[in-house]
């Protein structure tokens, strides 16, 4: 039994280090760093002090409207983009593993390929399809007589979440295909000898046993929009709606290295870090209802 323990404990230790080094000493460091902030005497030119601040920093974020409406902002965004590509996923994976479907290999690589473009590649590339002048998008709509304008204070969230959309929907694709793959093949045939349609087997023994798959994925899905941070920085010089603090992830951002104030940040960073929490164990919960 000392053995095994023993056998045990060496195969968790370089997981454990890995895990302390690089999650839990940086969580740890943050919400030390979030408990100070730095005091300068004579009119902000004397020298700078480091004194303790409590649960001050953490007021500031509260108070800030700033972080308010940042929060609000990724919450709405969430609330369209997460179904949405959660949606477009489950019908590729349930399309490639129907009878009907041909060439599945080069499919699930199609549809999977814009994930192996780094996010702000994509954003960048994506840009060019939304800048006034460049965009043959937006020429074919002012040639149409629909003017529209993706970079706009109405459509330039929605212009995010199309980014995001097309570059994380193959991903979730292929989550939910591997799940659909591991279904015992047996299930289908005995539905179709009932008298089942491909559309009522999907609907009745495939979505319900990827209900795991879908949790996992929605969970991953909910982490992401609160870290929002890539897109939005990438396309912020060609579009002045995208504030410094459009997403909380750029108002700590912006608070660090903009303002300097790395003590408000890491309170910011410290309270995204238990909304993500907090939002993920709900989900989790919500989820697991009726199972």
């Amino acid at each position: 039994m000392i053995r095994r323990h023993r056998a045990a404990a060496l195969l968790l230790a370089p997981f454990v280090v890995l895990f302390g080094a690089v999650f839990v000493l940086p969580i740890g460091y943050a919400v030390y760093q979030s408990l100070f902030r730095v005091r300068r005497s004579g009119l902000g030119l004397g020298p700078a002090e480091t004194v303790f601040a409590g649960l001050s920093n953490y007021a500031r974020v509260f108070a800030d409207s700033a972080f308010v409406g940042s929060v609000l902002r990724v919450l709405a965004f969430g609330l369209v983009q997460v179904p949405v590509m959660l949606g477009l996923a489950l019908l590729l994976a349930l399309v490639l593993d129907s009878r009907v479907a041909r060439f599945g290999r080069f499919f699930r690589l199609a549809y999977f390929l814009p994930f192996a473009i780094p996010g702000v590649i994509a954003a960048v590339l994506w840009s060019f399809l939304y800048v006034p002048g460049i965009s043959p998008l937006v020429a074919f709509g002012e040639n149409a007589g629909a003017k529209v304008d993706f970079l706009s204070a109405d459509t330039i969230l929605w212009s995010i979440g199309n980014i995001v959309t097309w570059s994380w929907t193959g991903y979730n694709m292929v989550i939910l295909h591997t799940s659909l793959r591991s279904i015992p093949r047996e299930l289908f045939e005995a539905a179709e000898v009932d008298g089942c349609s491909g559309l009522r087997i999907a609907w009745h023994i495939k979505i319900p046993l990827l209900r795991p798959s879908l949790t996992l994925t929605g969970v991953f899905s909910i982490i992401g929009t609160l870290q929002l941070f890539g897109e939005p920085m990438v396309l912020r010089p060609m579009a002045s709606v995208i504030s410094g603090g459009y997403t909380p992830v750029m108002l700590s951002y912006q608070a660090a290295f903009g303002l300097n104030d790395y003590n408000f940040a890491a309170a910011i960073a410290v309270v995204l870090a238990l909304a993500t929490f907090v939002f993920s164990y709900g989900f989790l919960r919500l989820s697991s209802r009726g199972t």
